[in-house]
């Protein structure tokens, strides 16, 4: 699971705490019911049949391991006077990840995801669930200008660093006097080089694999993947000018993007290269 991010939007003068993880946004619920009064309305909302239907049928398209049996017990009891509910027991009896429950005094209270927040938003106020949902997408809109951003830097410093590897492979491995078709060939050997230890595949094995495909291999690549290219481009340019063989710079090349990659992506399923 990868570590949560935390951020703030402003609606009609009222701060809304969100937390983001593993793509998915959940809204503070908390903020909400503080512009119009306190977490009561929170406990009066699921009380209510309708939000008890939406919250159950949520969670039975979202969450595989949801209790539809408890879920059925609230919803028989929804209507009575004696029904109570709150998120925490909600989350306890039947499962559910729709909601998330956090302590402490700067960003506990009650969070839950998007989708439900909007929910609550029109049960609060229609005026104010539409500018909920106008702020909030404003801020994913920032988000993906700052992704896209920072995709382009990383393209940018790949090509400078293009520039140093090729560099040093005309200064040290291409010999005087030979054919620009032989001087390619050689770029073509210690490019592929890279894509082996990064992606592990040439970039005419990814071709063939992917036919329909616009671009290369480095055309598709994520942004951590870019990144690392960059540090192996430069990486290959010094052990290249220290005259290490190219099998022992492949080698080592492939155990630094391993390591590199497993940093960035905390450890999440990285695919072992070879």
């Amino acid at each position: 699971m990868s570590k949560a991010k935390r951020t703030k939007i402003e609606v009609q003068g009222t701060a809304i705490a969100i937390v983001s993880q593993d793509s998915q946004d959940y809204i503070s619920l908390t903020n909400m019911a503080q512009k119009f009064g306190d977490d009561v309305l929170i406990y009066s909302w699921m009380r209510n049949r309708n939000t008890l239907e939406f919250i159950g049928i949520w969670e039975q398209i979202h969450n595989p391991d949801f209790k539809g049996l408890e879920f059925e017990t609230f919803k028989n009891q929804a209507g009575l006077n004696s029904f109570s509910l709150t998120p925490r027991k909600w989350i306890e009896a039947t499962g559910a990840i729709g909601f998330q429950s956090k302590a402490g005094r700067y960003g506990g209270g009650t969070y839950a995801h998007k989708d439900i927040a909007f929910e609550f938003g029109s049960w609060l106020s229609p005026e104010f669930k539409l500018y909920l949902i106008k702020e909030f997408q404003r801020l994913k809109d920032d988000e993906n200008d700052r992704l896209k951003l920072d995709w382009n830097l990383q393209r940018t410093l790949a090509k400078i660093n293009y520039r140093i590897h090729t560099d040093a492979i005309k200064e040290t491995l291409i010999p005087p006097a030979i054919t620009k078709a032989q001087s390619a060939h050689v770029y073509a050997n210690e490019a592929d080089l890279l894509n082996v230890a990064l992606f592990g595949q040439t970039a005419k094995q990814w071709r063939d694999a992917h036919p329909d495909a616009e671009g290369n291999i480095r055309d598709h690549a994520p942004l951590e993947q870019l990144v690392v290219l960059t540090n192996l481009e430069s990486l290959n340019a010094v052990l290249i000018r220290q005259g290490l063989p190219q099998p022992e710079r492949l080698i080592k090349l492939n155990e630094i993007a391993i390591t590199q990659m497993r940093t960035l992506l905390a450890d999440n399923n990285i695919k072992r290269l070879k």
